[in-house]
């Protein structure tokens, strides 16, 4: 979906979404296309590059916001469909920073001995829950997944992972309804996507650049250390400003927003498929991975691809 087709559905142009958010188009998930569908498609891409079966996979973590079902899991239905049985499989509801968590998590079931090979998916579908008529968040959003194949090893890959939240900034953004409070007013059970964008903004970018303080401090580096910076692809505005705060030129920025809009936990682990499927990552550079959700949430990971 491109700008010029949301011109249509809203009052919106196209140079106004570029200008605000750096987005020129998005993808949309086609009828009867769901979070699992996007995630299953991913992790057999994941595996296939990792040169991994589903009988080497000993868990699956799958960051998401916008589950099939409430209950059984995404995880558990992309398992079934792989053919994994009897493995820990859950689902991390962190928004935006879904995929960050799910690592932070795999990386922690590894280091403590409790899972080999972990496969870790970020999946969305959230145009399913765009208001179509809200300009303001109607513009942001698309659909996408991506995933990855964590397993230990003695030379570290991961290096740290950084994980947040302060659930005081709740009405910032949010959805405007769920199970246990309610549907009432929403049409077919719908929930919508609800944000007051200035004041994300401002402390996406002041949170953003704590943490990257935080997680070189963590792993006593300079600014400099750092080859690649694989952010969340909510906002061009946001990505350049974290990018200011550790000195990182553009050409060394992975940005894929203006041809996906902001997938959500999908973002970060699609940036970093193709910035390596394209050849511009190189094995032993130094990448921070960061993102920042509703919750609010935010975290970070720092590795050694």
């Amino acid at each position: 979906m491109t700008n010029t087709d949301l011109e249509k559905l809203v009052d919106t142009t196209d140079e106004w979404i570029q200008a605000r958010t750096g987005i020129k188009e998005r993808r949309v998930a086609a009828d009867g296309q769901t979070t699992a569908d996007l995630a299953e498609a991913a992790a057999i891409k994941a595996m296939a590059a990792a040169e991994v079966t589903p009988r080497d996979i000993d868990a699956i973590i799958v960051g998401t916001t916008t589950p099939d079902l409430v209950f059984p899991s995404t995880a558990c239905l992309v398992q079934a469909r792989l053919g994994c049985l009897g493995v820990c499989a859950m689902d991390v509801n962190a928004a935006c920073s879904g995929f960050i968590y799910a690592l932070g998590v795999a990386d922690k079931f590894i280091r403590c001995g409790d899972a080999h090979r972990v496969l870790v998916i970020g999946s969305e579908t959230l145009t399913r829950m765009i208001n179509w008529d809200d300009r303001g968040t109607c513009v942001l959003f698309g659909d996408g997944a991506g995933a990855v194949v964590l397993e230990a090893s003695e030379a570290p890959g991961i290096l740290s992972t950084h994980l947040h939240a302060n659930g005081d900034f709740a009405d910032l953004l949010k959805a405007d309804g769920g199970v246990s409070r309610g549907f009432e007013g929403h049409e077919n059970g719908g929930v919508h996507v609800m944000m007051k964008g200035n004041e994300v903004f401002k402390v996406a970018v002041r949170t953003l650049g704590q943490i990257v303080d935080e997680t070189l401090a963590a792993n006593s580096m300079d600014k400099s250390d750092v080859d690649w910076l694989i952010p969340h692809q909510a906002n061009m505005r946001i990505i350049t400003a974290t990018a200011k705060k550790l000195n990182m030129p553009m050409d060394h920025v992975i940005v894929t927003v203006d041809r996906h809009g902001n997938t959500s936990a999908g973002s970060v682990p699609l940036a970093l498929d193709e910035a390596v499927r394209s050849g511009k990552i190189q094995r032993g550079e130094v990448l921070l991975l960061e993102a920042f959700g509703g919750g609010f949430t935010w975290g970070s990971a720092l590795l050694r691809y």
